[in-house]
């Protein structure tokens, strides 16, 4: 993919045969490519729809590119390219119908305590299928899958999801424990067929 020339269609720039504008395309280049499949991956995870996640991840790049002169160098461009990519997904009508959702931590008297057991983790790196992980991921809740895909998968920090979410990062923790619970819960079965 091109970004000089989506920096051109775009025509959000005044003038684009200036060494500040190449400059600039060939930076959100390299930073932004290597970004493509993990924003994909999120994307499909989120919509649940191969098309959709294309399209979530192309407007995810198109807004990237045109607020990429408000983005602080030095700074985490990954959290803030996912950033846009949930609020992408969150105005969009499949991200409107998946925020219609009561969240546990909005009320405490009905989580459970935490299983002194083996940890979820612990029972993933015992399970070599990757079908029951992948099923099992799906059936979550989707705050509880993206916040676990975000930390697991994608590797941000607690800070870095918190900003992404825009929640707090005491929401973030909860979600991350309830999230791993309720996946330890789903491959339960599975592992006792292992056994």
């Amino acid at each position: 993919m091109n970004f000089t020339r989506t920096i051109e269609a775009l025509g959000t720039m005044p003038s684009f045969n200036t060494d500040a504008t190449l400059q600039s395309a060939a930076s959100f280049e390299q930073l932004a490519l290597p970004l493509l499949p993990s924003l994909y991956s999120h994307a499909f995870w989120l919509s649940r729809n191969h098309a959709e996640a294309e399209d979530l991840v192309q407007e995810t790049i198109s807004k990237s590119l045109r607020a990429f002169d408000t983005f602080e160098p030095g700074t985490n461009f990954k959290a803030w390219a996912f950033r846009i990519l949930r609020n992408t997904f969150l105005t969009s009508r499949t991200g409107i119908a998946a925020t219609n959702t009561i969240f546990l931590e909005d009320h405490p008297e009905l989580i459970e305590t935490t299983d002194a057991g083996l940890t979820p983790e612990d029972h993933l790196l015992s399970l070599s299928d990757q079908a029951a992980v992948h099923d099992a991921l799906d059936k979550l809740q989707a705050p509880l899958r993206e916040v676990l895909l975000l930390c697991d998968v994608e590797e941000l920090k607690y800070k870095e999801i918190a900003m992404v979410l825009n929640v707090p990062i005491g929401t973030v923790m909860s979600r991350i424990s309830r999230a791993r619970r309720a996946l330890h819960q789903l491959l339960q079965p599975q592992l006792r067929k292992s056994l």
